[in-house]
């Protein structure tokens, strides 16, 4: 561990990065950038091949993050295979695959066991491993630990090192998280953790706090579940509002005035890869206590709901404007779930679309940063019997209203981000409804 020390602190030591994803492309480039030899593993040869000739694969307003991969595939410091047995050489391994649950919940990781078996075949000896995918508590020791030894013959603490640094990033903002923002070095012991910190003090100017595997574990999904909850708060308050003739905006600026209080914004629905699914992670940890979960479940119902109470708006909305829902053309803005990004992971928007073709209608996608759902908006959406805004892109907040509705064949727009205001859009002709904000206010 000394010589393995010495080589990170010297920067001698190379690196490797198991899955050139959202997470784990831009913290290779980091690396690269800070002088390590950086080399990416990633299954999709063609994400390969653009790596290597300096190109960005990952679309969407990402500030600094193509011009730095630019710049570390020129200088030699970063390459991308395909191959596994690449990896024979390398002192520091970290994973960043996807850890999804299935229809039932359960964590499925089949990506993670993967890499774990690929990685343990070729592993050197007194290499340190490191999990940055977000992961249920107590998976350490259940899966990665025993997986690893498995498949590298070599024993914890002997052959190699352990560890849990979970990411914590989100699109748009790749390159200032894993810089700006506190991380927390779950090793199997305090030395690897602390082997950890120094590795990760060479790109994160936060804190980095020494911690065990589960206190990790736990500290991830328990910060994206707290979130998920309060989003869920924020939603019920909307339907309320809705039901009572108030405005949830403004009740949420006058809340967030009061000390202490820090109420969410409420919309469409709750995307991406981490927040719809690490609330379920953590409850895993319960699956063998008799105690029920009640809070967490309620809130990851309440918000896969609001897709479907999108439509309940939509075909509220439309009824006002003398139209069913059924046969109806659709314009749905935005398909990635979140603003001004191209991860369309878990996206709301791919919930909406289901639903109305369930119900007889026809949707018409727009989303300027996913390829199959680009070009011109309003030539796109012509003809289309209402508007529902799904996404807070940029490119929408800056449309004009009344241009919006000439294209339309009804005047009728719903809105799931607040990105039009609602009494702008009423008085420009629009039937108008918005999460939280009553037809009648």
């Amino acid at each position: 561990m000394k010589t393995l020390r010495e080589s990170i602190e010297n920067k001698t030591a190379k690196i490797a990065v198991i899955g050139l994803g959202y997470v784990g492309l831009p913290v290779a480039a980091m690396f690269a950038e800070t002088g390590f030899d950086v080399l990416g593993v990633e299954l999709r040869a063609d994400r390969v091949e653009k790596i290597n000739q300096g190109i960005c694969p990952i679309e969407g307003n990402e500030p600094g993050l193509a011009e730095l991969i630019s710049k570390v595939s020129a200088s030699g410091h970063l390459r991308a295979t395909t191959d596994y047995t690449d990896l024979k050489d390398r002192d520091v391994i970290l994973i960043d695959v996807e850890t999804p649950v299935d229809d039932q919940n359960i964590p499925r990781y089949e990506a993670l066991r993967s890499s774990l078996k690929g990685l343990g075949s070729v592993m050197k000896g007194g290499a340190l491993v490191i999990i940055e995918s977000t992961i249920a508590p107590g998976t350490m020791a259940e899966v990665c630990l025993p997986l690893i030894e498995q498949h590298s013959n070599k024993k914890l603490n002997q052959g190699f090192y352990l560890g849990n640094c979970p990411e914590r990033v989100m699109p748009g903002k790749l390159l200032k998280n894993m810089e700006s923002l506190s991380r927390v070095a779950g090793g199997m012991t305090l030395e690897t953790s602390e082997l950890m910190i120094a590795l990760y003090r060479h790109i994160v100017k936060a804190d980095l706090d020494a911690a065990d595997c589960v206190t990790a574990e736990l500290v991830k999904t328990v910060e994206n579940t707290y979130r998920d909850v309060q989003i869920a708060f924020a939603n019920e308050v909307a339907l309320i509002c809705e039901a009572v003739g108030g405005d949830v905006w403004k009740v949420r600026e006058l809340v967030n005035k009061s000390p202490g209080r820090q109420m969410l914004l409420p919309g469409a629905g709750v995307g991406g890869h981490c927040i719809p699914k690490d609330p379920w992670l953590l409850a895993f940890g319960m699956k063998n206590q008799k105690s029920s979960l009640r809070l967490i479940p309620a809130s990851r119902m309440t918000n896969d709901s609001m897709p479907g109470h999108m439509a309940d708006l939509l075909k509220d909305a439309l009824a006002e404007a003398g139209r069913e829902l059924k046969g109806a053309r659709i314009a749905v803005l935005g398909y990635s779930y979140l603003e001004d990004s191209d991860d369309a992971r878990n996206s709301p928007s791919a919930s909406l679309v289901r639903i109305l073709l369930d119900l007889g209608a026809v949707p018409v996608i727009h989303d300027p940063w996913i390829e199959e759902y680009t070009g011109n908006l309003l030539e796109r959406i012509h003809g289309c019997d209402a508007a529902v805004a799904m996404v807070a892109h940029s490119a929408y907040h800056s449309l004009d209203l009344a241009v919006l509705k000439s294209v339309l064949r009804l005047p009728v727009l719903v809105d799931g981000r607040r990105v039009f205001d609602a009494k702008q859009a009423r008085s420009t002709g629009f039937v108008y409804r918005g999460v939280g904000f009553s037809q009648w206010a």
